[in-house]
């Protein structure tokens, strides 16, 4: 398994420091981004969390998925890689 988690369902207004805290009490949380839309720099309602080990990971999976947090259900997995996807112009 790997470190990184997927977090989805984020509330819009949540914030990466509040993301690190929730993680924080699973283990040592190495990073927590939310990705934002380039264009308006508003959260697209989903991030990143890195734990420090697998079973950090796995414990923050399990205590999270499912459960509620600032107004919405979260959905916690691992992350998968990154498919590569045409990388073309866009217009």
């Amino acid at each position: 398994m790997a470190n990184k988690l997927y977090v989805g369902n984020l509330n819009y207004r949540t914030e990466s420091e509040s993301l690190r805290s929730l993680f924080s009490q699973f283990g040592e949380v190495v990073s927590a981004t939310i990705l934002t839309d380039r264009d308006t720099g508003r959260s697209r309602g989903f991030g990143f969390v890195e734990m420090g080990d697998e079973n950090a990971a796995s414990a923050a999976i399990q205590g999270l998925n499912g459960t509620e947090f600032e107004g919405r259900m979260l959905k916690v997995n691992e992350a998968r890689e990154r498919s590569n996807r045409d990388s073309g112009p866009r217009y």
